[in-house]
């Protein structure tokens, strides 16, 4: 068995693989993280190996801690990946977006993929159909358009993602909702249509946090799948264990 663990912007994310079958996962805060992988270690007593990724820094995570109870490999830019990496700026490049790139090879070879993460922020990332990862876009995520509006204006209040009754907010509520869910929906279907104009033999991939609060707005066919990252995560810890 393995673990494999996610250091998200704002979250932890963990899930058991036994190969490809993802068996449990979970979510956690940053304030107990190494606790709760300790009862999760605990419940699953056949993982041997634990598999990290993470936007963070060690600066800023002891991720030592982790290493001492489990053998432990950490996916960073140093390890193999199934594409040739085209980025201009690799050194800049998020780990967790170079796994979902790598996912997007394991799972749907030979196509031009476009890989959507929407998260704390939306990434949009592509790899042609011959492997080459191009770059792509990132953007502001729905809660993070949310705070923003509150936190850098003097009355607009702070809300809860919903999605909007019309597209003419007749309220300020509303028109922040509006604002706010159309918004992304609209950006999303035009980097859909921009993409699909140039490529053919093309698919489309969302996931992240707020992949089913979006997917029945999208007017385009996607595969949509809120653990593309976990899984291909446990997809790179093995094609880097072979």
């Amino acid at each position: 068995m393995v673990l494999v663990i996610d250091f998200g912007n704002t979250q932890v994310k963990t899930a058991v693989f036994e190969r490809d079958s993802l068996i449990e996962k979970s979510v956690i805060s940053y304030n107990d993280w190494f606790a709760a992988i300790e009862m999760i270690l605990q419940k699953f007593q056949k993982i041997t190996n634990i598999a990290v990724a993470s936007v963070k820094s060690d600066t800023i995570i002891d991720f030592s801690q982790i290493a001492k109870i489990r053998n432990c490999v950490f996916i960073n830019r140093e390890c193999k990946f199934p594409f040739n990496n085209l980025y201009k700026t690799p050194e800049t490049l998020g780990i967790d977006r170079m796994v979902l790139a790598a996912g997007a090879v394991f799972k749907y070879p030979k196509k031009n993929r476009l890989v959507i993460d929407a998260g704390t922020c939306i990434t949009y990332d592509f790899i042609d159909e011959n492997d080459n990862y191009l770059g792509g876009a990132i953007s502001p995520g729905l809660q993070l358009r949310y705070k923003s509006l509150h936190q850098h204006t003097s009355k607009l209040p702070m809300l809860s993602l919903q999605m909007p009754k019309t597209t003419i907010g007749n309220a300020t509520t509303e028109a922040i909702h509006s604002g706010i869910v159309n918004g992304v929906v609209h950006e999303i279907n035009g980097f859909i249509k921009s993409f699909e104009k140039n490529n053919a033999n093309f698919i489309i991939i969302l996931t992240g946090g707020d992949t089913i609060f979006l997917a029945n707005q999208l007017k385009n066919t996607i595969f949509a799948n809120s653990n593309f990252l976990l899984e291909s995560l446990n997809q790179t810890f093995q094609y880097n264990q072979k």
